[in-house]
């Protein structure tokens, strides 16, 4: 008697092959992946090799204008002392007026007559509008306590240097539009208002114009004018930050030592601290890119 075996063969699938959008195919699982998944993995291909002393150089801009803001405070306490007269702010508000349009003249690009022209115009309306409205600020906080007053424009100083944007990308060159950021405009809505709690305090209305109308030069122009220095030199940026430097610290010794160590101690850990520090957490980064990330299109338009 003849006995017939069955025989069970499994059935044969397909070599799995990368499909895009074509489901799930027979004899594999969904998270399927075969020996070439990680033969196409790159590590660390965005990632930016930094050396220590670029990081240094570029780090200048932060402490030239912790300086620049420090001089700021200067004026405040000596004029608050009657050590500045209304005479000598108002030649120092005519210097830095001149000293502005100097270096935009000279380093700016593409800076047409009409457009200069408009500029003198907007200036002389805005310089015409603070000396009438000098007399309201002047009056603006009579009823609150000097105490609080110096706390509250403390606090906005603060925050205008944590919120203001210390890197090239948010000042440009003149005629140039770009729209600020909600951080920017904190960053100098706060300092605008120390500036006019600061002038509430002087007794006279010239002395109110005279603070103001240096406070809004130096926090609305002085990132615009460091800008133009930087790019048309960066040597002359980097001798320019270190006069700074050594200028704000000798009056800042000047008027107290412990704010001339507290001060220097910034500076120190901003330009030497950080960048190391930045340096050494770079060797953690670890970044992984691969077929298993998301597509990026990239169209070629011809015209």
């Amino acid at each position: 008697m003849e006995s017939n075996s069955s025989t069970s063969s499994s059935p044969t699938y397909p070599k799995w092959r990368k499909v895009a959008y074509g489901g799930m195919q027979p004899g594999f699982a969904d998270n399927h992946t075969d020996e070439s998944f990680l033969e196409d993995m790159i590590t660390n291909a965005n990632v930016v090799k930094r050396d220590l002393v670029k990081v240094i150089l570029d780090s200048f801009s932060i402490s030239q204008y912790l300086c620049i803001v420090a001089l700021v405070v200067l004026v405040w306490t000596y004029t608050l002392r009657s050590s500045f007269s209304e005479t000598s702010l108002l030649l120092l508000d005519i210097v830095l007026l001149g000293v502005g349009f100097f270096v935009v003249l000279s380093t700016a690009e593409m800076l047409s007559f009409n457009l200069l022209l408009n500029y003198i115009l907007k200036i002389s309306f805005f310089i015409t509008g603070l000396y009438l409205l000098s007399p309201i600020y002047q009056t603006l906080t009579r009823s609150i306590s000097s105490d609080s007053i110096w706390a509250l424009t403390a606090s906005l100083v603060i925050l205008h240097l944590f919120l203001h944007n210390y890197s090239d990308s948010s000042v440009k060159p003149p005629g140039a539009l770009e729209d600020a950021t909600f951080t920017n405009n904190i960053s100098l809505n706060a300092s605008i208002a120390a500036s006019l709690l600061i002038a509430s305090r002087l007794p006279s209305r010239l002395h109110v114009f005279a603070v103001v109308l240096f406070s809004l030069q130096v926090f609305l122009f002085a990132p615009l004018v460091t800008y133009l220095i930087k790019k048309f030199s960066f040597r002359l940026h980097l001798c320019f930050t270190a006069m700074l430097m050594v200028v704000t610290l000798f009056f800042v010794a000047q008027l107290h030592r412990l704010l001339f160590i507290l001060l220097s101690s910034v500076v120190v850990f901003v330009n030497l601290v950080c960048p190391y520090w930045l340096i050494r957490i770079q060797g953690y980064k670890f970044e992984i890119n691969g077929p298993w990330d998301e597509a990026k299109l990239c169209f070629n338009v011809t015209e």
